[in-house]
């Protein structure tokens, strides 16, 4: 085959005008990357699978410059521009007047070793790289461009399209030895779930959520380039697979964190990129694109078993692959009994520091009361509102607002599946009656988690947070005081649904190991 040819030929190290190093070749489903060292070369491979056409030359020109014109958005010191593959196979030229073989993308090469799923598979993935890749991906949602009402983009029936596309092209490849039944039981899942949900993603698209994404997140296209995480080779060959709902984007990092055996850093991504942006409704779609997204996995992998030797280590390799993406798609069609727990402390008592811990090892969602009462005022999280006590953004009006706001985020994640941590002080009974109540109206398990530590602790921790100027909370040590005088303790009714948490003498994992025991009598006894 004459392209296999051509890219023996790309490595030899003497047909480039630049030093090399030790040259390399990675292959994908689609495509060859030739390592020099200095640069990066991709060639598209001339295959047709129907979401993806490369199989002519104009084709693979087109989308070579399509390559550099989006990953310019992300990564515009690595996509540097597109160049003519001229001569022979046996010799080919990189430029020039000859006759024009192919074209490749040339890239700036990064270190190879700073891939976030070289990071995961190391165990070096820490918090600092998922808190960095929630503003980063969240950031650049925000300003990405909107899918329009005239636009197919986002369109129900279009965007489910793709879903049955990807359960038809795997079908097509299944082998006399692969399990048809748990393939049709994920696309007879998929069915009923787009059924259930095509108003809502039609109210997806008519609130902007359908924008230009990347389009293929997952770790392997997410780097660390100079410490900072960084987005590449994003969808350049099917617009329709481009443009997209964000709550699909980020299914696929969440899916490949779970794949990794990373559920909590999928846990804080998820928590983090909702109080980042608020948009906690798309968690009702979340499930349906987390499968479309392994069965995406699912497919790339059965593709390259199609395109290696059976027998090989590359073919079983990608039959593991494909096995295991199935058994996580299946995951993802079930979950468990949803709880609404409401935190309750003064400021400084580490309410927030275990809801966090506890949604991070859950599931659960975060809604914290700092961070959505800037929101509705149009403040990011870690602005300064420069209210004092009893003023501004706290005023008698704006915290029962807030509480309200609370309620109805709560309403929508409990509605979505998921259980909902709402993270405030909850000082005052007729606030905590209020989520108790609708916890009761709909038949979900109720618990008041009491974080407590001593005054010296509490206004420790205050100033502590003063200083580093990095959390939404704004309490300060008059705060602190004015909470103090105007707390309405628990009352013996609301004893039986008390967790009490001494955060400064028991750690989060105590404090978590009791909720669990809670939650285990909820979902056996109910």
């Amino acid at each position: 085959m004459q392209d296999n040819a051509l890219i023996k030929g790309l490595l030899n190290p003497h047909i480039y005008n630049h030093d090399t190093d030790c040259i390399r070749l990675i292959e994908t489903h689609c495509a060859w990357v030739v390592l020099t060292g200095q640069y990066a070369y991709k060639i598209k491979k001339p295959v047709n699978f129907g979401f993806l056409d490369f199989s002519t030359l104009e084709k693979r020109h087109f989308y070579c410059a399509e390559e550099v014109r989006l990953n310019r958005r992300f990564a515009p010191d690595i996509y540097l521009e597109v160049v003519t593959i001229t001569g022979t196979p046996a010799c080919p030229h990189l430029g020039g007047d000859e006759e024009i073989l192919d074209y490749a993308v040339r890239m700036r090469q990064f270190p190879d070793n700073g891939l976030l799923s070289q990071l995961a598979s190391r165990q070096a993935l820490e918090t600092a790289h998922i808190d960095q890749l929630v503003h980063t991906v969240s950031n650049f949602h925000r300003h990405a461009d909107r899918a329009s009402s005239s636009d197919i983009f986002g369109d129900p029936a279009h965007t489910h399209h793709w879903v049955q596309e990807n359960f038809r092209h795997v079908q097509s490849l299944l082998a006399s030895t692969d399990k048809t039944d748990v393939v049709e039981q994920l696309r007879q899942w998929s069915e009923n779930e787009y059924g259930h949900l095509s108003s809502l993603l039609q109210a997806r698209k008519d609130t902007g959520a359908i924008r230009e994404c990347h389009g293929d997140l997952h770790l392997g296209n997410i780097t660390l380039i100079n410490g900072c995480v960084t987005l590449f080779d994003c969808i350049e060959f099917n617009p329709e697979l481009r443009w997209i709902d964000v709550f699909s984007e980020i299914a696929f990092v969440l899916m490949d964190l779970d794949e990794r055996g990373l559920a909590h850093f999928a846990n804080r991504f998820l928590n983090g990129y909702l109080q980042e942006t608020g948009d906690y409704t798309g968690l009702g779609v979340l499930p349906y694109y987390q499968v479309y997204r392994a069965m995406v996995r699912a497919k790339v992998a059965i593709l390259r078993r199609q395109q290696t030797q059976q027998g090989s280590t590359d073919h079983a390799q990608a039959d593991a692959e494909y096995r295991q993406y199935l058994q996580l798609a299946l995951r993802y069609t079930t979950r468990p009994q949803a709880v609404m727990v409401i935190m309750r402390g003064l400021s400084g008592s580490g309410k927030s520091t275990v809801a966090r811990d506890l949604c991070e090892h859950t599931g659960m969602i975060q809604l914290r009361s700092d961070v959505e009462r800037k929101r509705m005022a149009g403040l990011a999280a870690t602005d300064a509102s420069h209210s004092g006590t009893d003023a501004g953004l706290y005023t008698a009006d704006r915290t029962a607002g807030t509480y309200e706001h609370l309620c109805t985020l709560a309403k929508s994640v409990l509605d979505s599946g998921y259980s909902a941590v709402i993270d405030a002080t909850f000082l005052k009974r007729e606030h905590r009656d209020r989520f108790r109540a609708q916890a009761a109206a709909t038949g979900t398990p109720f618990l008041i988690i009491e974080c407590i530590a001593e005054a010296e602790e509490l206004e420790r921790r205050i100033l502590s947070r003063q200083t580093s100027q990095r959390d939404a909370s704004e309490a300060t040590l008059d705060v602190l005081h004015a909470q103090q005088m105007a707390d309405e303790p628990l009352t013996d009714d609301e004893q039986p649904f008390l967790l009490r948490a001494d955060t400064l003498h028991k750690d989060n994992k105590s404090i978590r190991t009791a909720f669990q025991h809670w939650f285990r009598n909820q979902t056996t006894h109910p």
